[in-house]
């Protein structure tokens, strides 16, 4: 009789730990889903001022996008830029000159909450902000949507490929960008919802697509690239840069980055001529 009690106590104790775990789960799950967004995204304070090549559209709900474009008349294709987190159009200016002075225009813009652009950033607002952006570059400066090239780095990478699966482009380039926003922190699937599913949804872009990465990233570990070339549909290319960290992929790569952006867009060029 004692032995049954003892093994009866046992599982009622094994039973309160699972349903204990369970209720954690479910906490912590809950907690991630509505406080994603405020976690993943961090706009630094704005460390520019309105320029004169910098405009401010406006947005639904009476927000407003500050947007910088760098025009180059011997370009052939316009890259329309999104950058990473803790980032704005102030701190990443200089790489988009360079951008321009490789043959290309730019247009980059601030998400909302960054930079000059009013409003809270979100996975949703971000997708929004690119597609507003797209709709300036396409409708209001008539860049034709063939001679546009998506371009996101790390958390743009995501913004970029939701957008290039909605929208008519030549290509999309994808640097230092993560196969999924969770999977950056846990490789495996820790809750049935995720942020940035970049991964699935490469199959669905229609277009060329150029990954760029660094096999020192500390942030985004280079495995991410790999998945992503890997699940990209043909034609893909690759650029893999030994050493090259997160926040230093440009710098390390040289003379390689620019010859890569070129060569992909050559490849683009040819495409649209043989069509």
């Amino acid at each position: 009789m004692g032995q049954l009690r003892h093994y009866l106590l046992g599982e009622v104790s094994w039973q309160r730990l699972v349903r204990s775990a369970v209720l954690i789960y479910v906490l912590v799950a809950a907690y991630v889903y509505v406080r994603a967004d405020a976690m993943i995204f961090r706009p630094p304070p704005p460390t520019y001022d309105l320029l004169a090549q910098m405009r401010l559209i406006p947005m639904e709900g009476g927000d407003r996008l500050a947007v910088l474009y760098l025009p180059n008349p011997a370009a052939t294709f316009t890259l329309l830029y999104s950058h990473g987190n803790a980032e704005d159009l102030g701190v990443i200016e200089p790489l988009l000159t360079q951008y321009r002075d490789w043959g290309f225009a730019v247009l980059a813009y601030d998400y909302r909450g960054y930079g000059l652009s009013t409003g809270t950033p979100s996975e949703a607002n971000a997708y929004q902000d690119a597609r507003a952006a797209y709709k300036y570059l396409t409708q209001t400066l008539n860049v034709p949507p063939e001679q546009v090239i998506l371009y996101g780095r790390s958390l743009g990478g995501g913004v970029a490929t939701e957008l290039a699966t909605h929208v008519p482009v030549a290509g999309l380039i994808l640097e230092s960008t993560f196969t999924s926003a969770f999977r950056v922190v846990v490789p495996f699937p820790l809750f049935p919802f995720d942020k940035f599913t970049n991964q699935a949804k490469l199959p669905q872009v229609p277009v060329p697509v150029l990954i760029l990465h660094g096999t020192a990233d500390e942030v985004v570990p280079f495995e991410h690239a790999q998945a992503l070339f890997a699940t990209a549909a043909t034609p893909k290319f690759s650029l893999w840069v030994e050493g090259a960290g997160h926040n230093d992929f440009s710098a390390v790569a040289g003379d390689r980055h620019r010859q890569a952006l070129q060569d992909f867009a050559h490849i683009l060029h040819g495409l649209r001529t043989n069509d």
